[in-house]
């Protein structure tokens, strides 16, 4: 029995669901998403509340989509209600970051700024030195944000690149000098 998909979604005020035959659709103040529901799970909705369960025997498989689905819908009520977002830091002398009409440009130190394209549900925030990625599909943001943090990750003897915000970077120590006597 899977411990996550027993649980029920609740719906928040301002939020509404549809489910199709092999689709759920959720609309919100954010935005609108829908997924494709694998045909071994099963999701209706009563009384505000959707319940995710598997159809007929319970398999190996059906098992394992079960949270899946659930966790999926779940990110799908939250993001069309609240929206999910990601932050960066950049760290290095003249490091910097603009938003610009197609998306993101980075100067990094190298030779040619790096130019990021916005996929549709995404917008950036340029503040200083952190890049705020947000949207209401969890899984976007995500990628958005795992692509710009992978151009430069921050490097473990000086610190300089992109890292999110509150990530540790283990410090090592340079070389050392051996003194001659």
């Amino acid at each position: 029995m899977s411990r996550i998909g027993k649980k029920p979604i609740e719906v928040p005020q301002g939020v509404t669901a549809q489910i199709s035959e092999n689709e759920i659709t959720v609309k919100g103040p954010k935005g609108e998403l829908s997924q494709i529901i694998h045909p071994e799970i099963k999701v209706e909705l009563k009384d505000g509340k959707i319940l995710v369960a598997p159809k007929g025997e319970l398999s190996k498989k059906g098992r394992g989509l079960w949270g899946l689905y659930r966790a999926l819908i779940a990110n799908m009520v939250e993001g069309t209600s609240k929206g999910f977002e990601k932050k960066l830091e950049i760290e290095g002398v003249g490091f910097k970051a603009a938003v610009d009409a197609d998306g993101l440009t980075l100067n990094l130190g190298f030779t040619n700024p790096i130019k990021i394209k916005k996929i549709e549900g995404v917008s950036f925030l340029v503040e200083k030195n952190l890049v705020t990625v947000s949207g209401a599909d969890k899984e976007r943001v995500g990628h958005m944000a795992a692509l710009i943090r992978k151009q430069k990750k921050a490097e473990p003897y000086k610190g300089k690149g992109i890292k999110y915000q509150g990530e540790k970077i283990r410090r090592k120590e340079g070389k050392k000098v051996v003194s001659s006597k």
